[in-house]
């Protein structure tokens, strides 16, 4: 159903998918969109090692929510900061690409637990993350996407 990787050569091993995914903090959710277009969107992202599922965070109401309902099918690309071989002008990039299903998550506590991880990769100031979960919480919509196949590759700019 998925295709395999052209380049084989260039392929990411899963834990170095994993590892971006674990790191990097921002990635495009692709959904399709209005008229069957694609709609894509940058969002952060938390990838939970327990259950391999990437989870987001959104408000209760928008075009990613309103193609969501209607297909459950989704696409999320992260790529990394990337490095230059020593002598060397061309960037290379680790890029992976998530395909699966996307499902809101209806228990609100935990919900409320995966923003506070979310959180984690951008600030440890538990004062702040307090704040935001009172805050922001009660009107969250978290939402999970659950793979179905990954992969992941190194690409040079030249």
């Amino acid at each position: 159903m998925f295709r395999e990787l052209t380049r084989k050569k260039q392929q990411l091993t899963d834990a170095e998918c994993v590892e971006i995914l674990t790191n990097e903090k921002r990635g495009v959710l692709s959904v399709l969109g209005d008229d069957g277009y694609p709609y894509g969107t940058p969002v952060n992202h938390y990838y939970n090692p327990d259950d391999g599922h990437l989870y987001f965070h959104s408000g209760r109401k928008g075009h990613r929510n309103d193609a969501m309902a209607r297909c459950d099918k989704a696409s999320f690309c992260v790529f990394d900061q990337g490095f230059v071989k020593p002598g060397d002008w061309a960037l290379n990039i680790k890029s992976v690409i998530v395909f699966g299903r996307l499902r809101v998550v209806e228990d609100h506590q935990r919900a409320l637990d995966i923003s506070r991880r979310l959180s984690y990769k951008f600030t440890s100031d538990e004062s702040y993350i307090d704040h935001e979960i009172r805050h922001s919480g009660p009107g969250v919509l978290v939402f999970e996407l659950i793979p179905e196949h990954m992969t992941g590759k190194l690409v040079n700019e030249k």
